[in-house]
């Protein structure tokens, strides 16, 4: 069932990575053939560029990399591209608030990744791209839920059933891809997009191939074109076998 896809964006945790972190190898191989028939491959993911930088290298990307739930765009030789920053009162707001409310926390600066037990010195000092918290006790991230959607331009996803992350208001993996085919030449039709959660699903929404992995959140597999195998079990080398080889 091969379709015209010129550009493969794939998210990273629940996805592209089993739950030891590892890439399998059928899906490096796979990864290497899309690349050998000119297929654009990219990590779109909600981390940091500094932890997933080596594994676009170690797959030999070339393209692009978005990064923070699309708060940054960087080619591969980390050249920025985009940025979308966070208040710095805002970031004040939503740490305080989660530290009330007793929930883990990470924060992604231009310059690094804080949490609980790394927090800033002095949180002016530095530029914020994303917000995360996450906790197992339902209560406290509905609390959570609650009282960020009050906070005005964010906009709220989540990387897991049991986390909640918060952008600029607007920033989207979606848009990131959006900004990555206008450089490219190419059009949202042409792009598959593979994902598990939240953070994925308007890029799934608006890919011409919308693939969730099978141990997607419900929402995310509602709205796919079509549901893969788990990412512990060679799910994305299975979409990339069925739609772009």
């Amino acid at each position: 069932m091969t379709k015209d896809i010129k550009l493969i964006a794939l998210d990273m945790d629940g996805t592209l990575l089993k739950d030891n972190q590892d890439v399998s190898e059928p899906t490096k191989e796979v990864i290497k053939k899309a690349l050998a028939k000119g297929i654009h491959v990219l990590l779109s993911t909600g981390r940091s560029i500094d932890t997933c930088y080596p594994y676009a290298e170690a797959l030999n990307l070339s393209s692009y990399l978005i990064t923070a739930n699309g708060g940054e765009i960087y080619t591969m030789e980390k050249e920025l591209l985009d940025q979308h920053l966070l208040p710095t009162e805002t970031i004040e707001n939503m740490w305080n608030l989660g530290q009330e409310t007793g929930v883990d926390m990470w924060m992604i600066a231009t310059d690094g990744v804080y949490r609980n037990d790394s927090p800033p010195q002095n949180l002016s000092d530095h530029q914020w791209l994303k917000f995360g918290c996450n906790t197992t006790d339902q209560n406290k991230l509905d609390f959570m839920i609650k009282e960020l959607s009050h906070m005005e331009g964010l906009e709220l996803t989540n990387s897991l059933p049991t986390n909640i992350e918060a952008n600029p208001a607007g920033v989207s993996k979606a848009a990131a891809l959006q900004f990555v085919c206008k450089r490219i030449g190419i059009t949202m039709a042409e792009i598959m997009a593979v994902g598990d959660s939240l953070n994925d699903i308007k890029m799934i929404q608006e890919a011409g191939v919308g693939v969730a992995m099978g141990n997607a959140q419900e929402a995310i597999k509602n709205v796919a074109d079509f549901v893969t195998d788990t990412n512990n079990n060679d799910g994305v080398a299975k979409a990339i076998e069925h739609f772009a080889l």
